[in-house]
């Protein structure tokens, strides 16, 4: 299964221009640009964190807002990990991560369970980073959970820095992710009573 787990995605709208190449049984490799510095940081932190190789090229209109890109990137970035996710097949699929920062301490649950839904529970208080909305945030999660279909619990369980919370929320989406993707039983099992996921 090593190295098989591969996708791409282009997805282009008259707002924005997204190319992503996505392989979570990689070694931590990004490549990240889409014009808005600390969302490529975010990005940068998942990969590295998730150990995914991840290349994600996005352009848009950011001179409107963010949103567009930030959401759009969500939705193919969701698309990507679908797609290289593949059938599921030996797959831990349930996985949790508890991850610091400084004064932050963020809690993420996530089920690869083929049903999206998402659970945001963070609250910032001030939530601009540089230029940067960092409610943002829950958009992009919203985007990828309803793209990967996967369930998706993030937590703030303390914290008042904007920068430390937002951090630590990509941080430990990238180890639960990971744990929840790797192969852990047989090639051929689908981990459900259903029979599918």
């Amino acid at each position: 299964m090593k190295d098989t787990r591969k996708s791409e995605i282009h997805r282009k709208t008259k707002e924005t221009d997204i190319h992503i190449t996505f392989n979570l049984d990689g070694s931590a490799h990004y490549k990240v640009s889409t014009g808005i510095a600390f969302f490529d940081h975010l990005l940068e932190l998942f990969a590295k964190h998730g150990g995914f190789n991840l290349d994600v090229g996005a352009k848009g209109d950011v001179d409107v807002d963010f949103h567009h890109l930030v959401e759009d990137t969500g939705i193919a970035l969701g698309d990507a990990f679908k797609k290289a996710i593949g059938k599921k097949a030996g797959i831990t699929r349930f996985a949790s991560s508890h991850i610091p920062m400084d004064d932050a301490l963020v809690r993420v649950c996530i089920d690869i369970s083929g049903r999206a839904f998402l659970s945001y529970n963070v609250e910032i208080k001030d939530p601009i980073i540089v230029h940067f909305n960092a409610r943002l945030v829950e958009e992009f999660f919203r985007a990828f959970v309803h793209n990967a279909e996967i369930n998706l619990h993030i937590d703030s369980i303390r914290g008042k820095n904007a920068h430390h919370i937002v951090e630590a929320c990509f941080k430990a989406f990238g180890v639960a992710l990971h744990k929840a993707s790797r192969i852990s039983g047989s090639s051929s099992e689908i981990p459900s009573t259903k029979g599918v996921l």
